[in-house]
């Protein structure tokens, strides 16, 4: 899968006959000694924490960006809590009230940061 001068292409191709293979699953170029290893690390079956399989290889960026159960912080009190549980927690913890140092008037915590342009 790579550009070779014409003149090396016929050692090139007899090299990769021998040594290379291409995986079933993700069409990589693999040495064949590392074949089973590749297919075993890479390709296996788990299951994440919010009973989803997948691929080895998949499951990092799944845990980081698209598990249901990932850590996310509130944007309020920045207490970790899963993702699935984020937009309930925000609308009860948006919603307590805090007083202003300033005008003194308790205002939603979801509006502490757009009140300093309307206080007093």
């Amino acid at each position: 899968k790579k550009d070779i001068p014409a003149v090396n292409f016929i050692i090139h191709e007899i090299h990769c006959r021998r040594n290379i293979e291409i995986c079933p699953y993700c069409s990589d170029s693999i040495p064949k000694s590392e074949m089973k290893n590749h297919i075993d690390s890479e390709h296996v079956q788990v299951t994440c924490k919010c009973r989803m399989k997948m691929e080895n290889s998949l499951l990092k960026d799944h845990e980081a960006s698209s598990c249901p159960l990932r850590p996310v912080l509130c944007q309020f009190c920045d207490i970790q809590l899963p993702f699935n549980k984020l937009q309930e927690h925000e609308l009860y913890c948006g919603a307590r009230t805090e007083p202003c140092g300033r005008c003194g008037r308790n205002v939603l915590v979801r509006e502490l940061k757009e009140h300093p342009r309307v206080c007093g």
